[in-house]
């Protein structure tokens, strides 16, 4: 596939991921009487990522995600040369996406976006845990979301499931993180946020492009070490 082609799948995946996961929390989250709170946008970043893998994974992988593309590059699973233009591509879908979301989310009387679903620390972390605490959760959350990538994406897994345990892993870090972070486990989803919040949220966008780099490239290099299949 064209990598033009594979771009504009990332881009279109991402906005997906963007608009579902954040609409979720904006939109939904806290509705009177009836918001699917934490719960509901975990499940609904969740089944961002199983919708579109099933959609779009056989024609870009479905990364929609720069830590994603960092740590399969890492464990040899993805050209280090195609990185640059996947970031780009994931970085201009969730922006994008949270365009639409601002025009949705101001569209009535006194609207105010609030924190924007952009992740934080400190003051700007919904149970105020602090910096050392957010990095701490971002690295280890994207570090096990890549082992079960490359896991149920290795060639030796049952075929076909892959979507599900990537989809239903990316709920329970979400139901495990939230409270610290928003969670992030994901640059572009934090910067698409960050860029409309403005002031502290592009302040501390630094840790939700540093931490889930990091975990992404430890799970690229322990993954083949410890459990990749021996020539």
């Amino acid at each position: 596939m064209h990598l033009s082609k594979r771009l504009g799948a990332e881009a279109l995946g991402t906005f997906w991921l963007v608009l579902g996961g954040c609409g979720s929390a904006v939109l939904a989250a806290g509705f009177p009487g009836l918001g699917i709170g934490f719960h509901g946008v975990a499940l609904a970043f969740g089944l961002t990522v199983l919708t579109m893998a099933f959609a779009i994974g056989h024609i870009s992988g479905c990364h929609l995600n720069p830590a994603v593309t960092l740590g399969l590059a890492t464990a040899g699973r993805f050209p280090k040369s195609e990185i640059l233009p996947y970031w780009v591509a994931q970085v201009v879908g969730g922006i994008i996406a949270a365009g639409v979301l601002y025009l949705i989310a101001t569209g009535k009387a006194g609207a105010e976006i609030g924190n924007f679903a952009a992740n934080g620390y400190g003051d700007h972390s919904p149970g105020l845990y602090s910096m050392n605490a957010a990095l701490i959760s971002e690295v280890v959350m994207t570090f096990i979301f890549l082992i079960v990538i490359l896991g149920a994406t290795d060639k030796r897994a049952p075929a076909g499931f892959a979507p599900i345990a990537i989809g239903l892993c990316l709920t329970l870090i979400h139901l495990i993180s939230i409270p610290v972070t928003n969670t992030s486990v994901n640059p572009a989803r934090s910067t698409s946020q960050a860029l409309f919040v403005g002031g502290w949220a592009l302040q501390q966008l630094w840790l939700f492009w540093l931490a889930p780099l990091v975990g992404a490239v430890i799970a690229g290099i322990v993954y083949p070490a410890i459990w990749g299949e021996k020539e």
